[in-house]
This record gives C-alpha cells, structure tokens and sequence, in this order.
C-alpha cells in the first residue's frame, strides 16, 4: 500500500543525502519526494511517497525517527490530510488541436505558462487522480513531455466539538 510521510528535519548538510540512504539501504523505494525550508529557515519539511505493508512502514518510521536531524515524522496516510501535485505538460497545439487543448486546460482549470507555435506548456495542480485524468486526454493530441513535482501534503487541523478533547 502507499503511504504519505511527512518529515520536518533539520535543515542541514546532508540530512536529504541521509534520508535517502536509510531507503535505499534496506531496499525501500522513494515515489515521490518533496522538500523545502518551513517558515522557520532552520527547519526543513520533507513528502516522501513510499509503498510497503504495514510492518515495512513502521519500520521506517521508526529508522526515520532515529535520524539524528528529524524533528517529526507523520504517516499522513491514517490522518486526514490535503494533498497536491503540480505538473508542467508540453503538449502539440497545432491547427485544430489548439482549440481542444485550451478547453482542456480551462476544464482543470490549468493555465498556459508557454506558447510557441506548435506547443503549449500548461501548468496543473490537483491530487492525483485530477493529473492523471488530463494526461489521458492530453495523449492523443501529442503530449511531448512531462515534469511533476512530486506530492506535496499537509495534515488538516483536528477540528474540536467544544465538548472536550477530540
């Protein structure tokens, strides 16, 4: 199964190189990967994406919590949480295929970021459902190529009833 992790580090020299040498030393693979500083330039917040049952993912957790520069690791994937992905896609727009590219794009509500004569760049974020469903209309009309972040998440807020803790 996949599972969100959310990291906050330390944001110091070595500490990606770390993180990711603790996956690919036990043999567990990255899907995703996402990082910057936090409001606080001292801090570090990582996404990483990765697949495994439920004992393989708390056996990462716990070696991630090991780390001598991680402040918090939470598997958003048992919380509630929001998460997105943005992506830039070069697709042909030529003659007729224009018309439907830019229908597309307003549908998803993308926006055109580059145009040449026979390409647009679009810009999208959604989770990834929304991603992967443009890419399939885009395909037959020629899509050239594709960049994606990667996912990026946060836990939502615990909303209180005002009858106590929650």
């Amino acid at each position: 199964m996949r599972h969100t992790i959310s990291l906050t580090v330390e944001n110091q020299f070595g500490v990606l190189a770390r993180v990711a040498g603790l996956f690919s030393g036990r043999g567990y693979n990255i899907e995703s990967l996402s990082v910057a500083e936090t409001l606080d330039p001292s801090v570090s917040k990582m996404t990483i994406v990765t697949s495994g049952d439920d004992k393989i993912i708390e056996q990462i957790i716990k070696q991630l919590n090991k780390l001598i520069n991680s402040i918090k690791v939470v598997d958003l994937t048992v919380t509630d949480h929001v998460e997105r992905e943005m992506v830039l896609i070069k697709v042909s727009a030529s003659g007729e295929s224009r018309t439907e590219v830019l229908r597309l794009v307003d549908i998803f509500r993308g926006k055109i970021v580059d145009v040449s004569p026979d390409t647009f760049v679009i810009e999208l974020t959604g989770d990834e459902e929304k991603i992967s469903a443009v890419l399939n209309l885009l395909k037959p009309l020629g899509v050239k190529d594709i960049v994606r972040t990667g996912k990026v998440a946060m836990q939502r807020t615990i909303q209180h009833d005002g009858k106590g803790d929650k």
